[in-house]
């Protein structure tokens, strides 16, 4: 077996890929890694493996006795390491929604959702902490207290964080059922280059941290994470002799992996106006716009999306909860001159 790993200083997660050789055929998943990996300890690696922190071939394995087999790819992410407690800053937040169990909140784009490395303060844990007191889950750790889900830091939308244990776990198992089973539902609108030949498709596709640059995700042909977008055209711009310079497209959820509509929009060569990441080599197209938009499109300072429906079963009554939130005043100004090309 081989491992490789890297790490920058920005990047919450430390990544280990290994491959099973053929003498480590039938053995223990918690023996070989602790037999391959020595900076990490056999108790550590069964705790990794516990919290679902390891895939094998793309599916999360939490049981440490699992039996390996020869030509395996495994992933171990290391959680980055907890360097202080968040503490309670007033900072104002939209409440959609509380009770005893839960909170929902619309966020502002700018927002980061907990403390990480280089956002240590301001982030929503830190509202949360001062807006609902001690009353948030501990379950999602020092610095993710109540978190459930997360959406980027310049993505707006709605979110929900659990204020008890029990609504936590409640929550944590129907985002990771992904709505197969229960009235789940994550749909958000995003603004992308070009428009769609059909009017609606399914991105099927893994990602990974980029090996070229490890703030990035990229897909993947083998290992990395699943993951699966579903897509429908609701708007296409343009001159009315070609509608396709531009168009709003809704993005439903079936996992929720990092960056993951940025990515597979990019994917599939229409990447989010805006977006920093995974869109810049669109940049030209803004200079053939009409003056008007292509203003309104170079003041947007952020990848165009926005979390507007999210809908669960409340963990604890078991009643069907729904919200809808409207566009933010950048995304419907920048909306508003694509109607207007």
């Amino acid at each position: 077996m081989s491992y490789t790993s890297e790490q920058n200083p920005t990047d919450p997660d430390l990544q280990y890929d290994l491959r099973i050789a053929a003498d480590d055929h039938g053995k223990r998943l918690d023996a070989v890694l602790a037999a391959h990996i020595p900076t990490l300890s056999r108790n550590r690696i069964q705790t990794l493996i516990k919290s679902g922190e390891v895939t094998v071939d793309g599916r999360k394995i939490v049981e440490p006795k699992h039996r390996v087999n020869e030509g395996w790819e495994i992933a171990i992410t290391l959680p980055e390491p907890v360097d202080a407690d968040p503490e309670a800053e007033a900072i104002p937040i939209t409440v959609v929604f509380e009770d005893a169990h839960l909170i929902v909140v619309d966020k502002p784009a700018g927002l980061v959702v907990h403390p990480g490395a280089g956002n240590w303060t301001g982030t929503l844990v830190n509202a949360l902490l001062h807006h609902c007191g001690d009353s948030l889950s501990g379950i999602g750790g020092v610095k993710r207290p109540g978190i459930v889900h997360r959406i980027d830091k310049d993505t707006s939308g709605l979110l929900v964080v659990a204020k008890s244990d029990e609504a936590h776990q409640g929550l944590a198992a129907q985002f990771a059922d992904h709505g197969k089973t229960g009235p789940l539902e994550r749909a958000y609108s995003a603004l992308v280059w070009g428009a769609p030949q059909s009017l609606k498709g399914t991105i099927n596709a893994n990602l990974a941290r980029s090996q070229a640059n490890r703030q990035k995700i990229a897909v993947v042909k083998t290992s990395g994470r699943h993951a699966v977008t579903h897509w429908q055209v609701k708007e296409r711009f343009g001159p009315a002799q070609d509608p396709s310079v531009a168009a709003l497209v809704e993005c439903r959820l079936e996992t929720g992996r990092t960056h993951q509509i940025r990515v597979h929009m990019a994917h599939i060569g229409h990447p989010l106006i805006g977006d920093q990441d995974y869109g810049t080599g669109f940049k030209t197209k803004a200079n053939r716009l009409p003056p008007h938009l292509k203003d309104r499109v170079e003041r947007f300072s952020r990848q165009a999306l926005h979390a507007g429906l999210l809908a669960f079963a409340h963990p604890v009554t078991g009643e069907t909860l729904r919200f809808e939130s409207p566009y933010p005043s950048d995304f419907n100004d920048l909306l508003s001159g694509f109607r207007h090309f």
